[in-house]
């Protein structure tokens, strides 16, 4: 499964692991099935972000805007203003293998999480 990202500038490496931690806890997925996270390039310099992953020991990976945009979220994102479609949801399907969610974006204060597999 792949788990996707998107946060608001500035979020710490807390916040990042309290809403990863609570997105599996609520539904019953093991960290160690999550493959690898992603998000947009937008986040590539978030150090929250970065800093969270290393402490997860998972990859991240930051996808450019044309590989977001082609995957068609399900739920409405904020991420509009900069001209994607989205950020946790198309980013977790770019990089599945089935391209299905398993959970829609959830926000976590201003951490936003999407599992696909």
């Amino acid at each position: 499964m792949i788990m996707g990202i998107g946060a608001r500038r500035g979020v710490s490496e807390k916040e990042v692991i309290f809403a990863v931690e609570k997105s599996l806890s609520e539904n019953k997925i093991n960290l160690s099935e999550i493959e690898m996270l992603a998000s947009s390039t937008l986040k590539k310099d978030e150090e929250g972000l970065l800093s969270a992953a290393q402490t997860l020991g998972k990859e991240i990976r930051f996808l450019p805007d044309e590989i977001i945009n082609e995957n068609e979220p399900e739920s409405k994102s904020e991420a509009s203003r900069f001209g994607l479609k989205g950020v946790a949801e198309p980013a977790a399907l770019a990089l599945s293998k089935n391209h299905q969610l398993v959970m829609k974006k959830k926000v976590y204060g201003r951490v936003t999480i999407a599992i696909a597999k």
